[in-house]
């Protein structure tokens, strides 16, 4: 988990949470530190963000933003071809808008009420543990 200011994209963040994965692997071997597939809304639709993931080669599902569509509809055969997008793998990203959700019932962390990163840590590992109880 990356804790930032309240100000803060984001998206600018991306590279940051992604080089923070690590995945135990079953049985001996160092932890996986690439997902299979990455979900995002519009906010991280980039082209910098799509280079990224496709240099480390990791899929994702990311939808376009209209001003993206009009501008690669604008330039005509020099715009590219769009990039692709899977309706049915996006469609799964409510779990984790709804695990969102359940988080900020907890009035403490929805408003922040706790000053520094450390203590917010803790108090949205507590909240976590409480709903999966």
């Amino acid at each position: 988990m990356l804790v930032t200011a309240g100000n803060v994209n984001d998206c600018t963040r991306l590279i940051q949470v992604l080089a923070g994965i690590r995945v135990a692997r079953i049985g001996p071997g160092r932890p996986r530190t690439r997902p299979d597939h990455l979900v995002t809304d519009k906010g991280y639709s980039s082209r910098a963000i799509r280079r990224y993931l496709r240099g480390r080669g990791i899929s994702h599902t990311i939808p376009e933003r209209a001003d993206q569509i009009a501008g690669r509809k604008r330039r005509g055969s020099n715009g590219g071809r769009p990039p692709a997008f899977d309706r049915d793998i996006y469609r799964r990203r409510n779990v984790i808008e709804r695990c969102f959700n359940r988080l900020k019932q907890f009035r403490g962390l929805a408003t922040r009420y706790d000053k520094t990163a450390t203590s917010y840590t803790a108090v949205v590992t507590l909240a976590s543990l409480l709903l999966w109880l």
